[in-house]
């Protein structure tokens, strides 16, 4: 696939200073911002088209823009929303145009509320899994696990890895976290003696977490994943949960 394009719809991040912090966030995943571009009338006609009657003249843009990118004069890969987190107003709308978006699309969509203090970092990884996202629809898609393969999850304070197959847990391992390399060979190692099972016999691996990029070579890996994809397709596993709707909370 090439480049990927995330519409932005958005109120504040030039007031707040913070818009060349997302256009940096998105540039270091390989995708690309793009406006929708609206006409005046598209704005005037957007609180009715929307159902929705917002004060700011601002948050009317972003009321049309929603519209372009659903009824698809817009082309888009994803799309991220963003209101400043002083704006009682524009959080409801944030909130309405994600659902709204959600509902008539199938376009993966990012929701956030920023401050004068966002950087790039801070964004990175909501960034990173929107283009994780658009890019592996079929690889997400999936509901079961086929195979022997291994993940290891490099966090900031524990260190986790599991081997499956055919969408069974055969062994896991769990250690604190101290030097990145160390304690995911520990984790992994763990998790192969308890399953019982060859290295060599691991058909692929997969490794997320803070460190996952420090992993990809040392461990081979064949997928190098963020952390939000990665915990809501766990999550919905472990819930059993394929289909519908769900709410995952992630505790860091």
């Amino acid at each position: 696939m090439s480049e990927i394009e995330i519409a932005q719809i958005s109120c504040g991040s030039e007031y707040t200073g913070i818009q060349g912090e997302i256009e940096s966030a998105a540039e270091q995943v390989g995708a690309k911002i793009i406006f929708p571009d609206i006409d005046l009338e598209e704005v005037e006609a957007a609180e009715a088209k929307f159902g929705l009657k917002v004060t700011s003249p601002d948050l009317k843009l972003m009321l049309a823009r929603a519209i372009s990118v659903v009824e698809g004069h817009t082309t888009a890969d994803a799309v991220f929303i963003g209101t400043c987190f002083r704006c009682a107003e524009g959080a409801l709308v944030r909130n309405e145009i994600r659902r709204y978006i959600h509902e008539r699309s199938g376009l993966p969509v990012i929701s956030y509320s920023y401050t004068e203090r966002t950087t790039a970092e801070t964004l990175l990884t909501r960034m990173e899994a929107l283009t994780t996202i658009a890019k592996r629809r079929s690889l997400l898609a999936r509901e079961s696990q086929s195979g022997l393969t291994a993940g290891i999850d490099s966090g900031s304070t524990t260190t986790k890895a599991v081997v499956m197959e055919n969408n069974k847990i055969l062994g896991f391992g769990w250690v604190a976290s101290t030097d990145v390399l160390k304690s995911a060979e520990e984790a992994y190692s763990t998790a192969l003696k308890e399953s019982g099972v060859d290295r060599d016999a691991i058909q692929a691996l997969g490794v997320t977490g803070y460190g996952r990029f420090l992993l990809k070579e040392p461990f081979n890996a064949d997928l190098v994943q963020e952390e939000v994809t990665v915990n809501s397709k766990g999550a919905v596993y472990l819930a059993d949960r394929q289909k519908g709707a769900a709410t995952v909370i992630d505790v860091g």
